[in-house]
């Protein structure tokens, strides 16, 4: 299978006024185009950071991150905004709607950056709500939506650009566990039958079942050997 996302000898470091405080050590991973993986650990393991790098939210302190090829860590803040804007669907555990605009006008923003008529986006913005199956709630406002609604709104508004991959962190977190396994059964259905690659990080074991590969992280480094980790 082809790499999507290569690291090497990652390393973040936060600095708390005089003290510093190293997240990651030194992290090696290759993660394949199509894939589905869950990254787990205890809070403060690094996970969330690990999954803000990946996804050029942040920058790192020391090492390697390329996607598809291509230095991520090298790039400016400019050019990651440009970049994540053409690669990157973010879904967060607060779904981060706007309350005033309807479900189709949430999913058209991203297309907002782009050359796309209003015709245009609006038609995109259907098939993705479609999708997640939600066709029938586009004029609907997150008010007027459940959480696992919400949420299915939220995915739709990140796989309506078409990125090259998702990052999820903690999809399910605010969700009862049948909305969640709603969730976890649509994430599923677009790796394996849409392609998408998929990122996620959980703390929910069950949550995590849904993924095909399984990455633990404890106190900023990796923990066992997971098939796609070097």
């Amino acid at each position: 299978m082809k790499t999507l996302v290569s690291i090497r000898e990652l390393t973040k470091t936060y600095q708390r006024g005089p003290e510093k405080i190293e997240v990651l050590h030194g992290i090696d991973l290759d993660i394949a185009e199509g894939d589905f993986v869950a990254l787990m650990g205890p809070s403060g393991s690094g996970k969330t950071t690990l999954l803000n790098l990946i996804g050029g939210l942040d920058t790192p302190s020391g090492g390697e991150i390329s996607i598809e090829g291509e230095r991520i860590d090298r790039m400016s803040a400019g050019q990651l905004a440009t970049w994540r804007s053409r690669h990157v669907g973010f879904v967060f555990q607060f779904y981060n709607l706007m309350p005033m605009l309807t479900a189709q006008k949430n999913v058209e923003l991203p297309l907002l950056l782009t050359t796309l008529k209003a015709a245009q986006r609006k038609r995109n913005a259907g098939i993705a709500l479609q999708l997640v199956g939600l066709a029938d709630r586009t004029s609907h406002k997150p008010n007027e939506l459940s959480g696992g609604q919400q949420q299915r709104v939220a995915i739709a508004r990140a796989i309506v650009s078409d990125p090259t991959f998702l990052i999820c962190d903690e999809p399910t977190g605010d969700l009862d566990r049948h909305s969640a396994e709603e969730i976890l059964t649509l994430l599923q259905s677009l790796n394996r039958d849409h392609g998408k690659t998929i990122i996620m990080v959980t703390h929910d074991p069950k949550a995590a079942e849904y993924a095909s590969h399984t990455i633990h992280l404890d106190k900023g480094e990796l923990v066992g050997a997971p098939e796609l980790a070097h």
